[in-house]
């Protein structure tokens, strides 16, 4: 495996959005993707990768980014056919998309690992940096709501995030291994970034495998994470409730206390500037600037000051 510059640990059109700003600042092939896989789905029979779909969407260039997510000027024929054999339609699949999961079904049914899909298809998609999902290994991100257990995708799909949350699980995660080379790519880089996504939906999953919390302690490479908290919420998704469900504040202090431990540098938007004392108190440096990635411009902007910080 080529040494890597820059590990990046992604979830989420956030991330998705930093990532493609920090393709523009450091050489793509430079970077290594470590991509939650709690959220993976099944759809009528097919398997949906969601963070690991819009990230090569993204760094692909085909990402529709009026939604944050699937492909550019699609359909939905296929979509409203199955509506009307009377089929469930809450979870979108656009006629191109299904065409990855279609591909990532087949190779997965003749004994492909998660892993080996995941890297053809960023052949496939001309994806510069290379994209690892977090394990080959089957974890379930579940949510306690009051009206019982959901996954992940009928909480924040279906239900559209609504319910109150009492408590978020990472079923499978205590059996499950890293994925091939995770484990090395965090322990031989330059540095670890850790994108702007929820930290218990998106990054805790990934810190929920054997072995990662450790490695992160350990590696030599300075680990910066960016808060996606501004000004008390989150830029968007329900980060908001699933940290007040673990007892955190929805705030960067918040963000800090969930990687405490094993985070170097925490970057956070100005106007939270007055709380960089409290995330200092918890031997984190504290980097603040403008995090909201409102267009391309502001994504390459966010990018290049952390890296720059970096160095």
């Amino acid at each position: 495996m080529r040494e890597p510059e820059f590990v990046a640990l992604a979830g989420g059109t956030g991330a998705a959005k930093f990532l493609r700003g920090l393709c523009h600042v450091v050489p793509p092939e430079d970077l290594i993707v470590i991509v939650n896989t709690g959220d993976d789905w099944v759809v009528w029979g097919l398997y949906v990768s969601p963070d690991l779909d819009t990230v090569t969407y993204a760094l692909a260039g085909l990402i529709d980014e009026t939604k944050g997510w699937g492909v550019k000027d699609d359909t939905f024929r296929c979509l409203a056919a199955m509506a009307s054999l009377g089929e469930e339609t809450w979870f979108n699949l656009g006629d191109k998309d299904l065409a990855t999961h279609l591909f990532r079904t087949e190779q997965l049914r003749k004994g492909w690992t998660l892993s080996r899909v995941t890297e053809s298809l960023r052949q496939k998609l001309s994806v510069r940096s290379r994209i690892f999902p977090m394990s080959d290994d089957h974890v379930a991100t579940r949510i306690l709501t009051p009206d019982g257990w959901l996954a992940f995708q009928e909480f924040f799909v279906r239900d559209k995030g609504l319910a109150n949350v009492l408590e978020v699980t990472y079923d499978g995660a205590r059996d499950a291994r890293p994925a091939p080379d995770v484990v090395e790519a965090i322990s031989r880089a330059r540095a670890v970034i850790v994108c702007p996504s929820n930290p218990v939906s998106s990054i805790g999953p990934i810190l929920a495998l054997p072995g990662i919390r450790e490695t992160l302690a350990t590696t030599p490479a300075r680990v910066v994470a960016v808060s996606p908290i501004v000004g008390g919420a989150p830029l968007s998704g329900p980060a908001g409730t699933m940290m007040r469900a673990r007892g955190l504040p929805v705030s960067p202090v918040g963000v800090a206390l969930a990687y405490q431990g094993w985070l170097d540098v925490l970057v956070f938007d100005r106007q939270d500037a007055a709380l960089a004392p409290e995330v200092e108190a918890l031997r984190i440096r504290t980097v603040t600037t403008e995090t909201l990635m409102r267009d391309r411009h502001a994504e390459i902007a966010l990018a290049r000051d952390v890296v720059e910080m970096l160095s």
